[in-house]
């Protein structure tokens, strides 16, 4: 069986990417830092399929532990999905120098950092998939979400030039950009709010974590052995 970690996995999205994945037969570390109840359930449900490692991606040593976890347990990675992010719903005049730096800690230097640590015995074995999740924010950006925007924009461009680096050794490297999804990080909006977002995605409704899992496991499938470098969004529309 192949192995996976994956990031976030205690939450919504995250959570619906260990379960496809599982069930299209791998193994999932699934790290998370909050929400334990999730990732008990998940092991429950997935027993030996599914194993849950707390670990705070602020830290370097507690990323090193995580990655030292699959390692140790299954010997290699065969697909890194970089999925865990932080919100910060701020003016960015109201943005401290600490909040900015926490976002950036999260959502790109953990995704850096554990991407280098995969790598090496991906570039060994000359296969593996990494993807990073992004979002429409990192695309079109969003007003009162400056440093959201800016590091999901940072993941972006990670992944094109990441793909020119290691795609020659056999690794392809793609970016899912999901939309307005059912979530937690949605949950703060006001139900007026929600269906102004409703209204400005094409297809009429807010999208779902399994919709964005499908693609994530298409992009490390043998099927998609040929793509590397490429954005894609999950999104009905909404950034266009």
């Amino acid at each position: 069986m192949k192995t996976a970690l994956i990031t976030g996995a205690s939450g919504a999205i995250g959570g619906a990417i260990a379960e496809k994945f599982i069930k299209d037969g791998y193994f999932v570390v699934g790290g998370y830092n909050e929400n334990e109840k999730r990732v008990k359930e998940l092991e429950k449900k997935y027993k030996d399929l599914f194993f849950g490692v707390k670990a705070d991606l602020k830290s370097e040593s507690e990323i090193r532990a995580l990655y030292g976890y699959a390692e140790k347990n299954f010997g290699h990675i065969d697909a890194l999905i970089l999925n865990a992010g932080i919100g910060l719903y701020k003016l960015l005049t109201d943005t401290s120098l600490e909040e900015w730096d926490g976002v950036f800690s999260v959502n790109v230097r953990s995704s850096f950092l554990l991407s280098k640590l995969c790598l090496n015995e991906m570039i060994r074995r000359g296969r593996g998939k990494i993807v990073f999740i992004s979002s429409v924010w990192g695309k079109v950006g969003a007003s009162m979400e400056t440093a959201y925007s800016a590091s999901k924009a940072a993941l972006i461009g990670l992944t094109k030039a990441l793909a020119k680096e290691v795609s020659p050794s056999g690794i392809c490297v793609n970016c899912v950009c999901p939309g307005v999804i059912a979530s937690k990080m949605n949950a703060r909006f006001s139900e007026k709010e929600m269906a102004a977002l409703t209204a400005k995605t094409p297809v009429g409704r807010i999208g779902s974590p399994e919709e964005v899992a499908e693609l994530c496991a298409y992009l490390c499938s043998e099927k998609a052995d040929f793509i590397t470098g490429q954005d894609f969004s999950v999104d009905g529309g909404f950034g266009l």
